[in-house]
């Protein structure tokens, strides 16, 4: 399979997580790959902004016991328990 390579070595796939049985990326991730000036705040904005465009599926909250397994999988994971969005 082909890597794709965005920027400082970061992989996409390793940026890709399951939850709920459906392959998400978190919010974070997706701001610094679209190198967002305010981080979260412009993606989840412009989400928000222009909702009718997305799945209704597209945009959900983690519970905490999701937050606690996506620091599990990923091992040393900096999440967040606020304001995590996928």
């Amino acid at each position: 399979m082909n890597e794709i390579i965005v920027k400082d070595n970061i992989k996409i796939e390793d940026l890709i997580y399951e939850v709920r049985g459906k392959q998400v990326m978190l919010d974070s991730d997706l701001a610094r790959l679209y190198e967002c000036k305010n981080g979260t705040k412009d993606i989840n904005k412009a989400v928000k902004r222009n909702i009718d465009r997305f799945p209704e599926d597209f945009y959900f909250q983690l519970t905490e016991e999701e937050i606690n397994l996506l620091r599990f999988q990923n091992g040393t994971a900096n999440i967040s328990k606020k304001n995590i969005n996928l």
